[in-house]
Order: C-alpha cells, then sequence, then structure tokens
C-alpha cells in the first residue's frame, strides 16, 4: 500500500519500529510517490538495510534482498539457466527431435534443424530467476534491496543502469524483460568506494548519519520499553563522548542496543567507569579502540 504523506511515512514507519528522521521519511515518500530507487549512503550500522526491511513490512511488501560483495557479476545476480531440467527436457522430447532431423542428409544439416528448435531450450521455463530477475518477474510490487552495492566492482554497479533508468533487464538468449510491477529499489553502501555519477543521476541520494541525542533515546526506548529513563539517558550520553573519540570504528544503533540489552541482562541501573570497562567489549570492535576508551574512562562516564 502506497504512502499518502510524509508524516503517514512516519507513523507506518514507526507501527514497524523504525523511527525515521523528518528527511528519511521526506524521500521515502518521494520515493514512492516517483518510483525512484533511493541510494543509501553512510556509516556501518546507522540503519541503512533495516529501513528497507521497515518499508516492505509497512507496505506488506516481500522484501529481495541481494547481497553485493567483490566478484560478483550478472548471472548470480540475473539468472541461471537449469541445465539439469534442459537435459531431462531433451531426453524426453528425444523422439521428436529424431522426427525433426529424420529428413537430414548430413549432421551439419542435423545440427542446423536442432539449432532452429533452441528457443525451447532457451525459454522462460528452463530460467532459474536470481534476486534482480525475481524482482522485475514478480506480479506484485516487491520491496528490492541492492545492499552494500559499494562492494561490487564497477562492471556490475553498470549493469544496474539498465535496471534503475528503465526497470527491464535484458537476458542474451531471450530478450528484453520489462518489470511486471515497478520495485521500491533501495542501493545502500557503506562507502568502501565511490559511486559512479551515472548511478547517482538515477538515484535519490540519502545520507544517514549516526543518529541524534534524542532520535537515539527513542529508538532504544521502542527496542527496550522497560529500560529505566535515567540508566537510558546515562547510556545515550556515554555512547555519544565514545563516539567523540578518534576510534577506528564509532559505535552504531546495533551496538547502543546491544550494550543496553547487557546492560540490563546484568541488572545494572547505573553507569560507573567500572562498568563501562567490563561491558566494552558490546560497544568496540578493535583492540585499540578499547584500549584509547579505557585511557579516557574517567572522561566519559563523569
Amino acid at each position: 500500500m502506497k504512502f499518502n504523506s510524509v508524516e503517514e511515512v512516519q507513523v507506518r514507519l514507526g507501527d514497524v519500529n523504525y523511527i525515521p528522521s523528518r528527511e528519511i521519511a521526506t524521500v521515502v515518500f518521494l520515493a514512492d510517490s516517483t518510483q525512484k530507487p533511493v541510494l543509501i549512503e553512510g556509516p556501518a550500522g546507522v540503519g541503512k538495510t533495516e529501513l528497507a526491511k521497515a518499508i516492505a513490512k509497512s507496505q506488506g511488501r516481500e522484501l529481495i534482498r541481494m547481497q553485493c560483495y567483490e566478484g560478483l557479476d550478472e548471472a548470480k545476480a540475473l539468472y541461471e539457466w537449469e541445465y539439469a531440467k534442459q537435459l531431462l527436457y531433451t531426453q524426453m522430447v528425444k523422439e521428436k527431435i529424431n522426427t525433426v532431423i529424420q529428413d537430414s542428409t548430413s549432421l551439419a544439416e542435423a545440427v542446423d534443424k536442432i539449432a532452429e528448435q533452441e528457443d525451447a531450450f532457451f525459454s522462460d521455463r528452463f530460467i532459474q530467476p536470481r534476486p534482480l530477475l525475481k524482482a522485475i518477474m514478480s506480479e506484485k510490487p516487491v520491496v528490492l534491496l541492492i545492499d552494500e552495492v559499494d562492494k561490487s566492482d564497477p562492471e556490475f554497479e553498470a549493469f544496474l543502469l539498465e535496471l534503475l533508468s528503465d526497470f527491464q533487464v535484458t537476458i542474451p538468449e531471450i530478450g528484453t524483460r520489462k518489470a511486471k510491477s515497478i520495485p521500491f529499489v533501495i542501493l545502500t553502501s557503506n562507502n568502501y568506494r565511490d559511486m559512479s555519477d551515472a548511478l547517482k543521476r538515477r538515484c535519490i541520494h540519502l545520507y544517514i548519519n549516526y543518529p541524534s541525542h534524542q532520535r537515539e533515546k527513542e529508538i532504544v526506548k521502542l527496542k527496550l520499553p522497560g529500560i529505566d529513563d535515567i540508566l537510558l539517558e546515562s547510556l545515550i550520553q556515554t555512547i555519544g563522548k565514545i563516539r567523540n573519540l578518534d576510534l577506528k570504528k564509532r559505535p552504531c544503533i546495533s551496538e547502543t542496543l546491544d550494550w543496553a540489552k547487557s546492560l540490563l541482562v546484568l541488572n545494572i541501573d547505573r553507569i560507573t567507569p567500572e562498568v563501562l570497562s567490563d561491558t566494552l567489549n558490546m560497544i568496540v570492535k578493535y583492540k585499540s579502540d578499547t584500549e584509547l576508551v579505557k585511557k579516557n574512562l574517567t572522561k566519559i562516564v563523569g
């Protein structure tokens, strides 16, 4: 079900436990209204993938996800031929093939006659659709998540342009397939490499940064409604101070939530330097970051 206003986007995403900023809600509404893909960039763990999941839930659409990686090619993203099924089909129609070639006077002529029938073997019935083709062939509109597109090769990024501009894909053996229903397309990037101007031109660009103090409180409160307000305020302030350090990897929302859950499991109602030191593994992911935070424990938890 389509969104009718920015305010409705905020309400419906909130109903599926995603709290969007006004900017995010506006981009989602415009993308839904204009059927333009959205390219979301920003640090890892700030909710880019979760936004795609939330849009799918709030609209009652299937989420089709394609995880990108180095070496991903068109065949893996688009389709595969079911060769075993083709072989079985060949055996089943063996007698028919004999009929086709029975008047042939040479092997070459027989091969040519079989080649004339290749449409029977390279057709939709023998295609195993991968995420992109599945999204295009779906009778009902879906949400297509092309996750971490920055990890794919530039050649694959170029291949995506036809899909993003015309919502169609070309299969060499059988031709072009246009979308039966226009998918809501979300691409995410962790800035592993810069995206091309051609790709950006086809998308609405959205940068999601770490949440504001108030928004992060709302997110934690939504996910963990039983958390004490004083503990929550202290937790968000502490995370904010840790993010201000020169870390290799700053904690994201998911790490804030992991830490909050850990404090509840340990029945901790007050954050002290000792508590932060003991539970630091839930927040930072590198040895150098751990050492830096421990050097500043008393400054962080004042």
